[in-house]
């Protein structure tokens, strides 16, 4: 039961960081940000841009706030199932 119930919490956390990652993605190449733009917009480095797309990490709230500003989009949209760009 208790490994039933840590692999459910698993595959919630890989879809939120999925949909976080592919959020991201879309909307830096939507409005045309390379990483390295994106990496300087949020002040953040180069390494943690490229890891937040590639959900090598679970970023801090600190973190996703900084793409979120770089992005110019609510911080709450980069968890939607479907971020709405504009």
């Amino acid at each position: 039961m208790i490994a039933r119930t840590k692999q459910k919490k698993d595959t919630v956390n890989n879809t939120l960081k999925s949909n976080l990652s592919g959020n991201i993605i879309k909307v830096r190449k939507k409005r045309g940000i390379s990483q390295d733009r994106l990496s300087k917009r949020a002040d953040l480095s180069l390494s943690t841009i490229v890891n937040v797309e590639n959900s090598k990490f679970n970023p801090t709230i600190k973190t996703l706030d900084k793409v979120a500003k770089g992005l110019e989009v609510p911080i709450y949209s980069l968890f939607m199932d479907t971020c709405p760009v504009r």
